[in-house]
């Protein structure tokens, strides 16, 4: 779904009673997102609660609906960049506004869907239209909520961001996709083989002949902690202005929760602190990826050489030669310096918590 620039965080929005009706905002451009899904999604949901968006113009306008109407809840279809783009747009209507914010969540329409992992959405592939009306039945009757801390960088709020070659594999990815939607193989195009085919045979060679941009890293914010094995704390706290990290480096992410899409767990310490999300910086060989392959898809290499874990909530990353920026899972083209804070939490549909007593 297109990204619209955010004005602000969720912190300051006021916890302001609101309705008990259930809005979806579906990713018209999303391949999940069939004229069957649609007519599924209007018959179950009350009339006029159905928003299809196709364009970047239409987000800001259908939050100013979502908020006029005061919905309890707000769930996106579409994938991770479908989410990022209707919090971030509803966020900043609340706060211009004064108005409460709603609880957010999410059904499992797109490709990326790595809170999906967390939150335990229904896959629509295994159970179609029954899936869809499984988790809105539930939600309507004892699903339960947390408090749900994001990234925000550039004004956008989204599960993660990151620098190198997580962006350059998210952009690939599309190109592989896109190729294999084309012919025989078009079910393996929106999963994890489409994404392992678009690492082992496009990002990783490309990486073998490639610079290594040099990375700096400043704390902005309270201590920051480097993480070592089992994330263990090791070391001294890095206070607020110093320098977190200086050197090469072939990725250097952001995580508020342990997983990007198709449950690659890449930020295996996201969730171990409440007031910290997890920066990620790796140096690893693209032989020694494709070597460990396994381990990190599950969340489980270990290298302190090679691979720089730290608790933060808000840091300057800094890449020189100007390098790929994901955030969210779209790729928003190069940069050379970004900030990254972690938001105050908003509440967020969790299929996995305790229901409502």
């Amino acid at each position: 779904m297109p990204r619209g620039p955010a004005k602000s965080s969720p912190a300051e929005a006021p916890d302001l009673p609101r309705t008990g009706r259930t809005a979806v905002v579906v990713n018209g451009n999303a391949k999940s997102v069939t004229a069957e899904v649609i007519e599924t999604l209007d018959q179950i949901l009350d009339g006029g609660d159905l928003f299809v968006s196709r364009r970047v113009e239409e987000s800001e306008a259908i939050a100013r609906i979502l908020v006029d109407r005061g919905y309890g809840t707000i769930l996106t279809g579409g994938g991770d960049g479908t989410f990022t783009v209707v919090v971030t747009a509803v966020v900043n209507e609340a706060r211009r506004r004064g108005a409460a914010l709603p609880r957010f969540g999410l059904l499992r329409l797109g490709t990326g869907n790595s809170l999906a992992w967390v939150l335990g959405a229904s896959k629509l592939g295994e159970r179609g239209g029954k899936g869809l009306a499984a988790d809105l039945a539930r939600l309507r009757s004892d699903a339960g909520s947390r408090d749900l801390r994001l990234v925000e960088a550039e004004g956008m709020l989204s599960p993660f961001c990151g620098f190198g070659i997580d962006a350059e594999m998210l952009r690939d990815y599309g190109k592989v996709k896109s190729f294999l939607a084309r012919g025989p193989l078009k079910r393996l195009a929106p999963g994890p083989v489409a994404y392992a085919v678009a690492a082992t045979t496009r990002t990783i060679p490309s990486y073998l002949f490639r610079r290594t941009p040099h990375c700096r890293v400043i704390n902005e914010g309270g201590d920051a902690y480097r993480v070592g094995e089992k994330g263990k704390v090791i070391g001294s706290p890095v206070r607020r202005g110093s320098i977190l990290y200086e050197g090469p480096a072939k990725v250097a992410s952001v995580g508020a929760i342990p997983y990007y899409g198709f449950g690659l767990r890449f930020f295996p310490y996201a969730e171990d602190r409440p007031d910290r999300m997890q920066l990620r910086i790796s140096t690893i060989s693209p032989l020694a990826f494709v070597r460990n392959f396994g381990p990190i898809w599950r969340g489980e290499y270990e290298d302190l050489e090679t691979t720089f874990d730290y608790f933060i909530d808000d840091v300057t990353i800094e890449m020189d030669p100007p390098t790929s920026f994901q955030i969210g899972g779209d790729v928003a083209g190069e940069r050379a310096r970004v900030r990254v804070r972690l938001t105050e939490p908003i509440r967020i549909v969790d299929f996995y918590a305790p229901p409502r007593g």
